[in-house]
């Protein structure tokens, strides 16, 4: 029987225990002697957020179904037990066996957003590894890390051992039979690094060397050992059939998850293009699952989890060719079994409208629009695809079906913007309102509920705005002050209501999404001053932060206010991402000329993707 880590006191001590003890159904138990690798896979935030992380579910279920691996789960601990755990000097576990990581052959961290890189330090800190890839010995893990934040590696890559670029379906089988073949021929950890390197899709920082200019820039970056490669090419699947892993027993959790129901993804990339949206480029080209396919998962999945709620997980599900058959299925499938169906990422059309009015039960629940900015002129810059009209349109489709709630998602600090485009947010919300009254009353709804959300602008890499600059805090302040004060003159301001981010967490956001190597020392100096959760505002320190920047040297407005030059060599530069540096020059300067660029069904782009010969890229060939 396993005995748990944390003794009956501690447990008893600390909040939501649950987190903490494993054996959730469909957890995998294995027998550790019958296995060559041990694979703790962590995620660098509390258990209720990573246990809703589809990517982490699929690669632990592909992981367990090779005979020759258990792979386990890791949770960030939250503060309270994190401050025992030092206290009594008790090392981090994994969840399932509840042994330390430290005996681990692999730990590999999701690294999903930039703010919870001061976490990824904790979990290896209490592990009792070696913070510094540099520091380790042939006794401690291989630390790996993956997610949306290695398309830059760069300010976390002192840190890692391997960093793999991609969708994890496709190079891990090469990586784990080279690690058992290196074990078997007695090998060393340089050994294996060595061959990891080899691995497409597999960045081992340490091989890489990275000079700089005196004004700060880079001047080189290249590989310092033979046969390793100038490019890490992205790796991704190309068959959604055969290549992907289903996953159709997820780890049902013990405690309420942040997205507690079975999430279904039916694609994977954007056609539409959105210039400051870094998903959208890196995952291209979009590519379908089979409906049928998706049909079946979602019965099992329910089945075997228990779950009342099925979503549909995509970048922009409507662009899914075969949804209005997977939605029709799934709401004659499961009419009158007390399953609810979410539908993210959803364009306000009738289709929509008329699914949502089947789906949403008792109450109708409130409309999301992603206008993004508050002007057309704005909205071309960005390539949003969406028209005012369109926005009205929809808006009023909903108002006349009985809906009389609507969330606005709009971004302030966009490139190009001025004063008319922050307005312009006051004056949409308004036009809204105005669409909402103009149904007869005796057919409305009660008062409209207008709820106004703008969160500030970050530069990403691989997007046309990598090499836009940013604004100070204070900056951004009084950018909201501006979009506040014009609601406040509404004439409907009564049925608007305004929230907008923390701009120090964008600030800092800024600041990691764009760093190079040197960026480390900071992440590193604030967290031994006490950063951790900086994602949560409860948690955040940014005077922490402010002290680790006057401490090691490192210039914020280096990373977050330069606008950088098209020539300059940036730190992701040597990843192939799948879009074409040209194709982002070409989409920076149509931005700035307030050019729309048609999606990827309208017409081809040339973004570089086709070279992959899948997807949307080849739709209609024989």
């Amino acid at each position: 029987m396993r005995k748990l880590a944390l003794s009956d006191e501690i447990l008893l001590q600390i909040d939501k225990a649950a987190r903490y003890i494993g054996g959730e159904v469909n957890s995998v138990m294995k027998d550790k002697k019958k296995v060559d690798i041990r694979f703790c896979m962590a995620f660098p935030d509390v258990y209720e957020i990573g246990m809703s992380n589809l990517g982490m579910m699929i690669l632990y279920d592909m992981f367990n179904k090779r005979e020759d691996v258990w792979c386990e789960r890791l949770f960030s601990p939250w503060t309270d037990l994190d401050k025992i755990m030092r206290e009594q000097h008790i090392p981090l576990f994994a969840l399932e066996s509840q042994e330390p990581v430290k005996d681990f052959d692999f730990l590999g961290i999701t690294m999903g957003y930039e703010m919870c890189y001061t976490n990824v330090l904790q979990l290896l800190d209490l592990s009792g590894i070696p913070l510094k890839a540099a520091d380790r010995t042939e006794e401690d893990p291989i630390v790996i890390g993956g997610g949306a934040c290695a398309y830059n590696p760069e300010p976390m890559a002192p840190f890692f051992d391997l960093i793999y670029i991609g969708e994890g379906e496709t190079s891990y089988d090469a990586l784990f039979d080279a690690y058992k073949a290196n074990r078997a021929a007695g090998g060393t950890r340089e050994d294996f690094l060595l061959a990891a390197a080899k691995v497409p899709g597999i960045y081992v920082p340490a091989f890489y060397d990275v000079s700089y200019n005196e004004d700060g820039t880079i001047a080189s970056f290249a590989p310092g050992r033979p046969g390793v490669p100038e490019k890490v090419d992205k790796q991704l699947v190309l068959d959604m059939e055969n290549g992907y892993d289903r996953l159709e027993s997820p780890v049902v959790p013990f405690i309420k998850a942040t997205q507690d129901r079975v999430t279904l993804e039916i694609q994977r990339g954007c056609i539409r293009g959105c210039r400051f949206c870094q998903a959208g480029m890196v995952y291209r080209p979009t590519r379908e699952r089979d409906v049928e396919t998706l049909k079946e998962s979602a019965r099992t999945m329910l089945q075997r989890t228990g779950h009342e709620e099925i979503s549909l997980s995509s970048l922009s599900s409507s662009d899914y060719s075969e949804l209005k058959e997977l939605v029709t299925f799934l709401i004659n499938e499961f009419d009158g079994k007390a399953v609810n169906i979410s539908l993210p990422s959803l364009r306000i059309d009738a289709f929509a409208l008329d699914v949502m009015s089947k789906v949403q039960d008792v109450k109708k629940g409130s409309l999301t629009f992603a206008p993004e900015a508050g002007t057309q002129r704005l909205r071309d810059v960005i390539n949003k695809g969406l028209t005012e009209e369109d926005i009205l349109y929809g808006a009023g489709q909903a108002f006349e079906g009985g809906w009389n709630k609507v969330k606005l998602y709009f971004m302030l600090g966009l490139p190009t913007e001025t004063e008319d485009d922050m307005k312009g947010i006051a004056y949409l919300a308004e036009k809204i309102a105005e669409r909402y009254y103009e149904i007869p009353k005796d057919q409305r709804n009660g008062k409209v509920q207008i709820s106004v959300s703008t969160s500030f602008f970050v530069p990403k890499p691989f997007t046309p705005f990598q090499w836009a600059s940013m604004f100070r805090e204070e900056d951004f302040i009084e950018k909201a002050k501006v979009v506040k004060e014009e609601i406040r003159a509404q004439l409907n301001q009564k049925s608007i209501r305004y929230h907008w981010h923390e701009p120090d967490v964008t600030v800092l956001e800024g600041f990691l999404a764009r760093g190079d190597r040197r960026c480390a020392d900071v992440i590193l100096s604030a967290y031994r001053k006490g950063a951790l959760y900086d994602a949560w505002s409860e948690t955040l320190r940014y005077d922490l932060w402010k002290e680790a920047f006057r401490e090691t040297g490192v210039s914020l407005e280096f990373y977050t206010m330069r606008e950088r030059s098209t020539e300059e060599i940036l730190p992701w530069d040597f990843i192939d991402a799948g879009v074409s540096k040209d194709f982002l020059k070409r989409e920076w300067k149509n931005a700035r000329e307030e050019k729309v660029t048609p999606n990827c069904r309208q017409q081809c782009s040339g973004c570089g993707a086709r070279k992959y010969k899948g997807g949307v890229c080849v739709e209609g060939q024989d």
